[in-house]
């Protein structure tokens, strides 16, 4: 995961989207990383790293259309200087990809 998002950073991402499923607690110190929650249990259990969830989507209570709107705005507002969860929790990973198997 560190490893991506480093690559991601190096090759000049301005902002990351980093959908997660189990809750990677992971930052960059170049680039803003915004961790998607892909279910809202996940987002109920650690709120202090998901800065956005899609569960509504699979509740049936948002279109993706909707949740895509809702996302777009809150990129626009870290893009403007809003901060993360991991830059509030100064979560500054890095690591240079590494030989052989990464897992």
């Amino acid at each position: 995961d560190v490893e991506s998002t480093t690559a991601m950073a190096g090759s000049g991402a301005n902002i990351i989207l980093f959908t997660t499923g189990l809750g990677t607690p992971t930052g960059n110190p170049i680039t803003p990383v915004i961790k998607v929650a892909s279910n809202t249990e996940l987002a109920e259990k650690m709120p202090d790293i998901i800065d956005f969830e899609t569960g509504a989507i699979i509740r049936g209570e948002q279109t993706i259309e909707q949740t895509a709107d809702q996302l777009m705005e809150y990129i626009l507002e870290v893009a403007s200087g809003k901060p993360t969860k991991a830059m509030e929790l100064n979560q500054n990973d890095f690591i240079p990809w590494k030989r052989g198997v990464s897992l």
